[in-house]
């Protein structure tokens, strides 16, 4: 076998030096945020993407609630159950949960709260009296004018709207519920007292054929842009759009 020749005390081994261990260390900093900044633009692309999903769920849910209220629309003589006076649209519906629970008054409206616009829906207990379910009429219009605090605590925000606008369809056209053609018979309240044949059929005609809704969603939200959603009496049409 051959020796192994030892190492001369003279020779020295070489290692790395000061600056190669910075550039490596440099060149492993740069990779290690480049893969940071990969990783943060995935985790926001899908926060974004839940973000967006979350808000379209939520429009369907109200969107749905909006239409399941019109649906439930009552006609009762004498009585007007819709007025849309501006701010707000009112609406008297039969409850759906359980028969003889009663009629709800709901609302919907729009209102700034802590700086951001709100598309806002209002419900009343169940009402099983005329006299009550005048009160409750009453609350919904003081709930979309000036809410108080025992309004409040009925309201349910569903999402954010720069702006939102209602159209009747009568006499095959789209007009504005405040215009004069859409006052086909006044906005009376409750009584006590039957009414007559007469106000029975006015207030049946004061019930619009269809109901547009037109909301504006604000820029810079999960979803922009204008929605409108129209809907038609299904007594009259069989089915809404």
């Amino acid at each position: 076998m051959k020796a192994k020749t030892p190492v001369s005390a003279g020779a020295k081994v070489r290692g790395f030096t000061l600056i190669e261990l910075l550039v490596a260390l440099a060149a492993m900093a740069v990779m290690a945020g480049l893969s940071w900044r990969g990783l943060d633009g995935m985790v926001r692309a899908q926060s974004q993407i839940q973000q967006r999903a979350d808000a379209v769920l939520t429009l369907q849910a109200g969107l749905a609630q909006w239409s399941s209220d019109l649906d439930a629309l009552l006609q009762l003589p004498g009585t007007p159950t819709i007025d849309w006076d501006g701010r707000g649209l009112r609406i008297v519906r039969r409850s759906t949960v359980q028969p003889g629970d009663g009629l709800l008054v709901v609302a919907w409206s729009r209102r700034n709260i802590n700086g951001v616009d709100q598309w806002l829906r209002w419900q009343s207990p169940p009402q099983l009296s005329r006299g009550a379910l005048q009160t409750a009429w009453e609350r919904a219009a003081q709930w979309a004018q000036n809410p108080g605090d025992a309004e409040k605590r009925d309201e349910v925000r569903i999402i954010p709207v720069a702006q939102w606008q209602i159209f009747y369809y009568r006499g095959n056209a789209w007009t504005n519920p405040l215009s004069s053609d859409n006052a086909a018979a006044p906005n009376t309240p409750i009584r006590g007292a039957p009414a007559s044949a007469d106000a029975a059929a006015a207030s049946d005609l004061a019930l619009p054929d269809g109901v547009r809704l037109i909301l504006t969603l604000p820029a810079g939200e999960a979803i922009s842009g204008t929605l409108t959603r129209d809907w038609v009496r299904p007594a009259l049409s069989g089915a809404k759009s």
